[in-house]
């Protein structure tokens, strides 16, 4: 049986942790937290003051920066990119490819849309089709 965690230099030098999650084995660095039954696919980053809530999917290649907000029930597609003290609500879905910048926030049921940008900052609500509501 291999071990259960990587060592990971990072641009600073300085080395992380990560552990493999139970469900879907991806990478949890030390100070994240993630609810057991959240789901964190194989090649999936996450990096420290993450929160991951009950029930929340996070895909293959997905990178969560430091400080995120996964609500209960979120569904974060393969390859996209959750910024630093980002936050998606409950029940929402981010697409494939999809940037979400720093200290953004998705709204509780949102559909964002494959290969999207949401700004820096940027505050997005949408109906249950993606189309977006007015601020």
């Amino acid at each position: 049986m291999g071990k259960n965690y990587v060592d990971i230099e990072n641009d600073l030098g300085e080395t992380l942790r990560y552990r493999k999650h139970v469900n879907g084995r991806g990478l949890i660095a030390h100070g994240a937290k993630v609810h057991p039954s959240a789901i964190v696919d194989s090649g999936a980053y996450v990096e420290p003051g993450v929160q991951i809530a009950a029930g929340a999917h996070v895909g293959r290649g997905v990178w969560v920066e430091s400080g995120a907000i996964i609500g209960p029930d979120a569904e974060i597609a393969p390859l996209a990119h959750i910024g630093s003290r980002a936050a998606i609500g409950a029940g929402a879905k981010i697409g494939v490819r999809t940037q979400v910048g720093t200290d953004a926030r998705v709204a509780v049921g949102s559909l964002i849309g494959d290969d999207e940008i949401i700004a820096d900052g940027e505050r997005v609500a949408t109906d249950r089709r993606g189309l977006r509501l007015a601020a």
